[in-house]
Order: C-alpha cells, then structure tokens, then sequence
C-alpha cells in the first residue's frame, strides 16, 4: 500500500451511502488482487489522464487505487446534480465538481480556476470520452492544465499484471503533439481489457500500426 500521510481519504463531507460506495470500490480492488504501480507518489495537483478506456471495468480500477491510496480524485459533473438534498451530497462526497454547462465562460476556464485556487486536487478526466475506438481525444484535459498551471500525469489499467499505472509527470507548454508524446508511449505499455477498441489520435492501434476504425 502506498501511503499518502498528507491527503486524508476522504476531505469533503460524505453520505453514509457515498462512504458505502468508495468502500466497496476499495474492497473489490483489494479481493481482486490489484496493485498501484509507476511514479509515486502522485502530485499534490495534477490532472490525470485516464486511459485507454475500453470498459467499464475501468473506472472500478480507477477509482479502487485512488482509495487504496488514501487520495481524493475528483470528477466533472453537472451543476443540476449538485443542488439539493442527498445527492447533492454524495455527489460531492464522491468527489465531484460541479459545471455550468450554459454559461458563458467555458467549461476550461471555470474547472482550471478551481484547479489553481486548490492546495490539493487531481482532476480526472478521460479524453476518449467513450469505450470505442475513436481518434478523437478530447484535448479539454490538456488546456485545463496549462491554463491551471499544473502536470498531466498519464493513468491506467494494466488487465495483464492487474495493476493501476501512472505515468512520469507531463507539464504542458502549448504544444501537446511534443508534450503528449510521453503519454502516448504511456498508453501503449499498458494491456487494456479490450486493445481492438483502442485508437490513438494519429489512427495507430496499440501495437502503434494504423488500423481502419
């Protein structure tokens, strides 16, 4: 277990059926003998990049490791789930953060201002945005990061060696085909569970040959 004395578990208010929740995310990673490898610690701030996501299997993974080490991730959702009673609490508890959809400043500006103004927070955020193959990284991850000022530190499931990775740090200068580089290198290590339906933005497959989507 990799202990982070600094980060509580849990630093915002849970509901009992929140705290309920993350337990079991923590229980099934455990019986199901994962491990957290790659560079760790982790940053006090950072925005993870999450991937390749091939299944839903993949969050359980995701967030088991974020609890097994003792670290509170935090999520994007929408403002409307964040308003009232119960939900509004396990919603928070779990870690999420609220975003006007509608507003004029953009989802970017309002998530990187949260971002700097935090003392601690990792940010996930998964680019692909859908379990199939797809070229279409959603680059949002990377300009929240350079806008906050932060590292992008790549993260995924190993099915192979049943292990949560993290990647070396990346910091953004404004030019992600140099700076993403690493984090591609990243991705193609790892096993996911289903590796036909990973597709990376420049139309390569994970054994980096182009395949047809």
């Amino acid at each position: 277990m990799i202990a982070y004395p600094h980060l509580p578990a849990a630093p915002l208010p849970m509901s009992r059926p929140a705290r309920l929740v993350k337990h079991g995310f923590v229980r099934w990673f455990d019986r199901g003998g994962w491990s957290v490898e790659g560079f760790l610690p982790l940053p006090d701030k950072a925005v993870v990049m999450g991937g390749p996501h091939t299944s839903n299997w993949d969050f359980l993974v995701f967030v088991g490791a974020m609890e097994r080490m003792g670290v509170q991730a935090s999520y994007i959702g929408k403002a409307s789930l964040f308003r009232f009673g119960p939900m509004a609490r396990f919603m928070r508890g779990l870690g999420g953060i609220p975003v006007e959809r509608g507003m004029k400043n953009d989802l970017v500006a309002q998530v990187s201002d949260r971002l700097r103004a935090a003392d601690r927070m990792l940010l996930v955020i998964a680019p692909e945005g859908t379990r199939e193959a797809t070229t279409e990284w959603r680059m949002g991850f990377y300009r929240i990061a350079l806008a906050a000022g932060v590292p992008i530190v790549p993260g995924g499931p190993d099915y192979g060696r049943k292990a949560a990775v993290f990647g070396t740090p990346i910091w953004p200068t404004g030019d992600p085909e140099k700076d993403l580089k690493p984090a591609w290198e990243f991705f193609r290590s790892l096993t996911p569970l289903h590796p036909d339906k990973v597709l990376f933005p420049d139309g390569t497959g994970m054994d980096g040959r182009p395949r047809a989507m």
